[in-house]
């Protein structure tokens, strides 16, 4: 990308690791740019609402606003004095755009999910409406915000990515249990299919009796999942395991069989990108956007949660079967490798920042 001229401010909700789905797409897209600028190809700034002190590891200048705010909205206004383009990473952040005439600047902001699909709030539809230019994070993403408000087909879909080209330093365990492995937040509201494996764990167990069901992550939902744990027949499979630090996340995926989160509400699924990454098959669903990351068949499956018996199957199949589960593993590494590592993601990415730049 070529635009010298160009000076962007990145406005985001977090550049700081471990802050949550929609700051490592923020993390994404300062990667890219701090490259970019460091080669001198432009001229980027930073605004992180939620960030204390600068991304270190990005090399990216950053005007913290340490959770205010009105820090934010202050910082986001005065930089459209000396910024020609602005990038947002939810259309929460649009929020804080400059809209005086005179320091009105072309946006770019990404959409991901739940917040453009039904029930979505007024101030973030005329948010996208505001925008030069949607990015939505999947296919499914924008064909769902479409059917329920219209204006979203414009939306550029850009899929996402690892930070990372390269591959996990912690060697996978096989001579554990079967284990069935659920990472990410646990949020009220937000159906990633917790519940779901809880019930059908009994016949998996029955199936498979030393099978282990392992939920890692933390919430507003955490008590209530856990109190439903507590209240099953197989309690003793299943380990509830809150909130791990990112240091111990490796290990956790080195145990892991399988990797399950039968989700009613991914706007594209990240979670599963990292699965495939350590070689550790999906068991998903088919109501997100989950079949276009998990390619059902080949490195995982995708199961109908209106068919009761169908989940449980599924994982049964997998942890009973630990060849045909390594080989499903394999074709996802493959498939992280060809389509969700870092620089995939860059090479999605530019061309549309550099389209944008140009023509707006």
């Amino acid at each position: 990308m070529r635009d010298g001229s160009a000076r962007l401010c990145l406005a985001v909700t977090s550049l700081m690791p471990g802050n949550g789905g929609i700051a490592r797409v923020a993390r994404l897209m300062g990667r890219v740019l701090a490259a970019e600028a460091a080669s001198g190809r432009l001229h980027v700034r930073a605004i992180g609402l939620n960030d204390a002190a600068a991304a270190n590891d990005l090399g990216l200048a950053l005007a913290p606003a340490r959770g205010s705010r009105l820090r934010y909205t202050a910082a986001v206004q005065a930089a459209a004095l000396c910024s020609t383009h602005f990038l947002y990473d939810s259309l929460a952040m649009v929020r804080a755009h400059n809209r005086l005439p005179f320091l009105a600047r072309p946006l770019l902001a990404w959409i991901h999910g739940i917040e453009v699909w039904e029930g979505a709030r007024t101030d973030r539809l005329q948010s996208s409406r505001q925008a030069d230019v949607l990015l939505a994070n999947s296919c499914y993403t924008r064909q769902r915000a479409e059917r329920a408000h219209g204006g979203f087909a414009r939306a550029r879909v850009c899929w996402l990515g690892t930070e990372t080209d390269e591959l996990p330093v912690v060697a996978r365990r096989t001579d554990g249990p079967p284990t069935a492995l659920v990472l990410g937040r646990l949020e009220r509201g937000r159906d990633k299919g917790h519940r779901a494996l809880i019930d059908c764990w009994p016949a998996v167990v029955s199936a498979v009796p030393d099978a282990r069901l392992v939920i890692a992550g933390s919430g507003s939902d955490l008590e209530p999942v856990r109190r439903h744990a507590a209240s099953s027949r197989v309690a003793g499979h299943i380990e509830i395991r809150g909130f791990v630090a990112e240091s111990a996340i490796e290990d956790l995926w080195a145990e892991a069989t399988i990797f399950a989160m039968p989700s009613h509400g991914e706007g594209f699924g990240l979670v599963y990108v990292e699965a495939m990454r350590h070689g550790v098959p999906v068991v998903a669903s088919i109501h997100d956007a989950a079949p276009e990351v998990n390619v059902d068949g080949e490195t995982g499956y995708n199961v109908d949660l209106a068919r009761a018996d169908q989940l449980a199957d599924r994982v049964v199949d997998l942890l009973r079967d630990r060849d045909e589960a390594a080989r499903l593993g394999a074709n996802g590494r493959r498939r992280w490798a060809q389509e969700f590592r870092f620089s995939a993601f860059r090479e999605r990415f530019l061309p549309i920042v550099g389209e944008f730049l140009s023509a707006h």
